[in-house]
C-alpha cells in the first residue's frame, strides 16, 4: 500500500501523539498512563539489555524518570495496513541532572480498535553526546 504525503503525514500525527503520552508517563511518573501505552507482549531494546511491559512501568515506581525532553528528526514508515514504525531523535534529561542526553528511538506501534499501542521500543545513544 502506498500512502500519499497527506496520509503519512496524518500517521506521523497520530503515532507522535502516542509517543509524547509515553514520554509524559515518565516525566510526570504516571505508572498506569504508561501501561496503557504499552501492549501486554511489549519488548524494548535497550543499552542495558531487554525490558518487557513490567520493567518499562516499573521504572516509575520511584516517580518521574525524566525532567524534561524533546523530540526531533521524526520519520515514519508504515509496516502493514496496522502497524507503524516511528524514528526519531530524542534529547531528554534525568530529574538528578540538568545535563541533557541523545539517543535515537525507534518504536512500533500497532493499531486497534481502540487506537495506537507500542508493542516494541530501541533506543540507541547518540554517538556524539550533543547530537551534531
Amino acid at each position: 500500500m502506498t500512502r500519499t504525503p497527506r496520509r503519512n503525514e496524518a500517521l506521523m500525527a497520530e503515532l507522535l501523539t502516542c509517543e509524547t503520552a509515553v514520554w509524559e508517563a515518565l516525566m510526570s511518573g504516571d505508572m498506569a498512563q504508561d501501561a496503557a501505552a504499552l501492549d501486554a507482549g511489549f519488548l524494548g531494546v535497550y543499552p542495558d539489555g531487554f525490558a518487557g511491559k513490567d520493567d518499562h512501568t516499573g521504572q516509575l515506581a520511584s516517580g518521574p524518570t525524566v525532567r524534561n525532553y524533546r523530540m526531533d528528526q521524526a520519520r515514519v514508515m508504515e509496516l502493514g495496513p496496522d502497524y507503524a514504525l516511528l524514528s526519531y531523535r530524542a534529547t531528554y534529561s534525568r530529574p538528578y541532572s540538568t545535563k541533557d542526553k541523545v539517543m535515537y528511538v525507534s518504536s512500533i506501534w500497532k493499531r486497534t480498535g481502540t487506537g495506537w499501542i507500542n508493542v516494541f521500543s530501541q533506543d540507541t545513544p547518540a554517538a556524539v553526546p550533543d547530537g551534531s
